[in-house]
């Protein structure tokens, strides 16, 4: 976010300019005690409770293009990680853009500061950045921050970012300087790992250096009601090429159906899958998908009746933990 004057402007992080798109990220610059600014922050949809709406709900709304009446309300949006305790009230300022818009307030957070008032701030350390931040953007539009010494406070902060709604936290090294356009060493992104046990479904045949094996697994949850399963998704990620050989001697001996594109089995083989998320989806069955799926291990110890529920699934949608 720019601001020069009564100039402002905002530029997503692949340098699109959003302006027009998000009035309330432009309200919210323009009520801050200072001429000139270089913010960095991330923008996010909150539901009735102030809680972080579910990130592919908050991210979809930067494919649309709002109309000139309607003013917009999209920016390109990452993961959002406003504050380890919530997000705090939402800026007067911020409520008022968001009326013009007949949509749901898409709140700014900032939590970084590169320029105030003619002095570059871009190579100075992390904690003066910061505190120069503090000194000009109101407590209810600032990422939550805390400094730990060791791991005990850190696990702490990280569980209550994830009780909060968050989906995790960015630790932040004090003293760098900052690094435009990817987050380094200095920038680490902590999401917690979900895994499940899920069962293959069928298998696509793999091109390029997969040629000739089987690689994109289709993953089913076991169904308890009906005693089938769900498909969820794909993925063909965390496969060695002795995994791929592997799988593709024991399911062609499970096919069922043998394609020239998939490859259809008995639904026997249980795999364990880490994701980040479940999120929405109208594409399969039960209406969900897990996010950045990728193969664990197989599981040759566990039978595909004891393979994990869709409930399971519903309850990490839901932002439960599953029993």
């Amino acid at each position: 976010m720019h601001r020069s004057g009564s100039d402002i402007a905002v530029f997503t992080r692949s340098l699109d300019e959003i302006t027009a798109r998000v009035p309330e990220v432009v309200a919210a610059v323009r009520a801050l005690p200072a001429r000139e600014l270089v913010l960095d922050g991330e923008a996010i949809g909150l539901d009735a409770t102030g809680r972080p709406l579910p990130f592919q709900q908050t991210s979809s709304r930067a494919a649309r293009r709002a109309t000139p009446s309607a003013g917009g309300t999209t920016p390109n949006i990452g993961d959002a990680m406003p504050g380890a305790g919530g997000p705090a009230p939402v800026a007067p300022a911020v409520l008022a853009a968001a009326e013009t818009t007949g949509e749901a307030v898409l709140t700014p957070y900032f939590f970084d500061l590169l320029h105030l008032d003619g002095d570059d701030l871009i190579d100075r350390p992390g904690h003066e950045r910061w505190a120069a931040l503090a000194s000009v953007v109101d407590p209810t539009l600032l990422v939550g921050r805390m400094v730990v010494d060791g791991p005990e406070a850190a696990g702490a902060a990280f569980a209550a970012a994830l009780d909060a709604g968050q989906e995790g936290v960015v630790v932040k090294d004090p003293d760098a300087p900052y690094d435009a356009g990817r987050r380094g060493a200095a920038w680490v992104k902590v999401k917690p790992r979900h895994t499940l046990d899920l069962v293959v479904l069928a298998v696509e045949w793999g091109s390029g250096r997969r040629s000739g094996w089987l690689s994109n697994l289709h993953l089913g949850a076991r169904d308890p009601a009906t005693g089938g399963f769900v498909m969820l998704g794909k993925t063909f990620k965390g496969l060695t090429d002795e995994v791929l050989r592997w799988q593709t001697e024991r399911f062609l001996a499970l096919a069922v159906e043998r394609g020239d594109w998939v490859v259809r089995v008995r639904p026997e083989q249980v795999v364990e899958i880490a994701f980040d998320g479940v999120q929405t989806s109208s594409r399969y069955p039960g209406g969900m998908t897990l996010r950045f799926a990728r193969v664990v291990r197989y599981r040759g110890d566990k039978t595909a009746a004891e393979a994990d529920t869709i409930d399971a699934v519903r309850a990490i949608h839901a932002g439960r933990h599953p029993a």
